[in-house]
């Protein structure tokens, strides 16, 4: 069973969050932005979360919380935000109608191209360059959703109980890595290596993990042949892979 409510987290920090990555990917993505006045987009749902995403020159940044921003868009309940992602609700700003423009056509391109990647053409993902994006998006997608169903689904938030302080490494090896942070059994990713992992798991390659991701192959034996490497605290990384195995109900 999934919640709405866990959901709209994964939505706002884990999806609309790979923009960052996107546009520092893929050159398409950064000419949508390139040349063009700096814009900031507050998102705010009501019993749920809230993040200010900039776009300025040719990337973009997400931070937690509404800040300052030039487009304001509220949601009543998490189920109208998730609307929003699976294209049934249409936003209404109560701020910023005069960048509306922005929102229609080129926030809309990169939202496109997103989805392009995120849920590719088979005979897509046969070219090297953009299997390996997609590749990468879903691995930071993945990665910040583990951090957003550990803080609020209930059996995440059982799992996450079970996890001590530290930090594990996540990562494709020569591919992107990313950082599970537990501080009193919540759950924070940072899209880098950290410093002094208590604990890692390391995917043997991109297509290792792309298999993964699709449900092509089966992690335990990928585990006891090899190809997926773990150390350190092993009670963190099997509480992580538990949380793991609900990505895939929020993400389906």
């Amino acid at each position: 069973m999934t919640d709405a409510k866990t959901l709209a987290y994964i939505n706002l920090y884990a999806v609309l969050g790979s923009l960052e990555n996107l546009c520092a990917l893929d050159e398409d993505a950064r000419a949508l932005l390139t040349n063009k006045k700096p814009i900031t987009i507050g998102f705010e749902v009501k019993g749920g979360p809230a993040a200010t995403i900039t776009f300025k020159n040719g990337r973009c940044r997400m931070e937690d919380g509404i800040g300052p921003c030039d487009v304001k868009l509220p949601f009543s309940s998490c189920e109208k935000f998730n609307g929003l992602i699976d294209g049934t609700v249409t936003p209404i700003p109560s701020k910023g109608f005069t960048h509306i423009g922005f929102l229609l056509k080129d926030f809309t391109k990169l939202t496109d191209l997103l989805t392009k990647y995120m849920r590719p053409d088979p005979e897509d993902l046969k070219d090297k360059r953009f299997f390996d994006i997609s590749t990468s998006l879903m691995f930071y997608t993945i990665a910040v959703a583990i951090a957003q169903i550990g803080n609020n689904d209930e059996v995440g938030k059982f799992s996450a109980h079970h996890m001590v302080d530290g930090d594990i490494l996540m990562s494709i090896k020569d591919g992107p890595k990313a950082t599970i942070c537990v501080r009193n059994h919540r759950l924070l990713t940072i899209k880098k290596a950290p410093e002094s992992p208590r604990a890692l798991m390391e995917f043997g390659s991109m297509e290792l993990a792309r298999d993964l991701f699709d449900g092509k192959v089966n992690a335990v034996a990928c585990i006891g042949e090899g190809k997926i490497a773990m150390g350190g605290m092993v009670s963190m990384i099997d509480n992580m892979n538990r949380i793991l195995d609900l990505v895939g109900l929020y993400l389906a």
